[in-house]
């Protein structure tokens, strides 16, 4: 199985279980001929039709409509009318699920990625600064995550030591569900 292969049977299962087994793999960009690779250490789980706070909770518009498409379509979104955030399409295709890509480490391409962020410290954590040290734009929305010859495109990567579940940031609608997921070292005492 290609790695590509890995990451396709993965995105295919339900949000909540397909996020968590995101955590290691890379987001890797090569936008205006610079590369730039991020290694994912948190994610989110969004679960369409059945969360309240999925963009596709009301269901498909012009807007979400990467969220129905294939596993590892890129679906990016501005938030608050300042920040591009990206996700992935998660689960059957035409559900509507999606995992949004919260933050990672710079493993390649720092100097590219501080130079977009206007900083060498915090580069791409948080959803807003990980576009932002990508390159990752509206423009980019819909495109295939799993097509390794895509500008903007997801590598298999090693898993996290251990995972803590906890309830998603930021919204305002099922905040207590447990579908936010982050990479750690060690867990804390």
């Amino acid at each position: 199985m290609t790695r590509t292969g890995e990451l396709a049977s993965i995105l295919e299962r339900p949000p909540e279980e397909a996020a968590p087994r995101l955590l290691g793999s890379h987001l890797v960009s090569r936008v205006d001929g610079h590369e730039v690779v991020v290694r994912i250490d948190e994610v989110e789980a969004y679960k369409g039709s059945d969360d309240p706070a999925s963009h596709a909770f009301r269901g498909e518009t012009i807007r979400n409509t990467s969220m129905f498409q294939d596993p590892g379509t890129l679906y990016v979104y501005r938030s608050y009318g300042i920040h591009n955030c990206a996700n992935s399409a998660a689960g059957p295709k035409g559900v509507g699920g999606g995992i949004l890509i919260r933050g990672g480490e710079v493993v390649d391409g720092v100097s590219t990625a501080s130079k977009r962020r206007g900083r060498g410290t915090e580069l791409a954590d948080g959803p807003g600064k990980l576009c932002q040290a990508l390159g990752v734009t509206l423009e980019l929305n819909g495109t295939d995550l799993l097509d390794s010859s895509s500008i903007v495109h997801l590598e298999s990567g090693d898993p996290p030591e251990f995972v803590m579940a906890t309830p998603r940031v930021g919204i305002s609608r099922a905040r207590d569900l447990p579908w936010r997921f982050v990479a750690a070292s060690q867990l804390s005492a």
